[in-house]
């Protein structure tokens, strides 16, 4: 079998990283090509490193992450209220395994939704499948998803996602299947999966915002415990780059 034959034949097969790697090492001097055993090697982890790479960008396209931000991106300094520590502790992405809460607060402006689609894009690199909702977007979903019959499907959907990033918490208001919905989500994900939540309101108003007492405790039970708390400050950063 020819060089071309047996490239055709891996990407029948669907090994289309192996192909690449085999194609690029045959374009190789003879000097310069890898003995067989080092060859296998080459190949099995170039078919590694593609799959792991397709399967990020799928992960990517399907959180529908507002922004295409990274860690790397975030300033941290005192004015901001952000150490790098803080960002050394969530790129690990333990607090996914840990079931650890990401509770993001501060004025218009000064970053939270980059900050939340940063920790959601680091998580797709290391293989967490991540959903994105704008509080709005999430109200509309869970109500239309009542309508068309959809809703318990929908439950399931975000119950199996490792990572929900809900932006923009408090700035629409809550009605009681809302709350009752959002209920719901927290439960099934309480202890297995996090929640990343934003909002301008401090965490001591969202009880208010919540509205209705007894849901409001049992929605704030299930966010507020084994919790990572960034408390962003100063100026907008719309008025310059982040």
């Amino acid at each position: 079998m020819n060089t071309q034959a047996t490239i055709d034949q891996l990407r029948k097969l669907k090994l289309t990283g192996m192909a690449h790697a085999y194609e690029e090492t045959q374009s190789l001097p003879a000097q310069d090509k890898p003995c067989s055993d080092l060859l296998i090697a080459r190949l099995v982890e170039a078919e590694k490193q593609y799959r792991l790479q397709r399967k990020t960008q799928l992960y990517l396209k399907s959180s529908k992450l507002r922004y295409n931000a990274i860690l790397e991106q975030v300033h941290c300094n005192p004015a901001r209220n952000l150490t790098s520590e803080q960002m050394m502790a969530i790129a690990s992405c333990d607090f996914i395994e840990k079931a650890e809460n990401v509770l993001i607060t501060g004025a218009t402006g000064c970053g939270k939704s980059f900050l939340a689609c940063a920790i959601g894009r680091q998580a797709c690199m290391r293989g967490y499948k991540v959903m994105y909702f704008g509080i709005q977007r999430l109200i509309e979903k869970i109500s239309q998803s009542k309508l068309d019959g959809t809703f318990v499907k929908l439950l399931n959907q975000i119950e199996k996602t490792h990572l929900l990033v809900i932006d923009d918490f408090g700035l629409h208001p809550l009605d009681t299947k809302t709350r009752l919905a959002l209920l719901q989500i927290l439960e099934d994900r309480y202890g297995v999966h996090p929640t990343l939540i934003t909002s301008q309101l401090p965490v001591q108003l969202w009880y208010e915002y919540i509205g209705e007492p007894t849901l409001a405790d049992a929605i704030m039970d299930r966010l507020s415990g084994n919790t990572h708390r960034f408390e962003l400050k100063g100026e907008s950063l719309r008025k310059r780059k982040i």
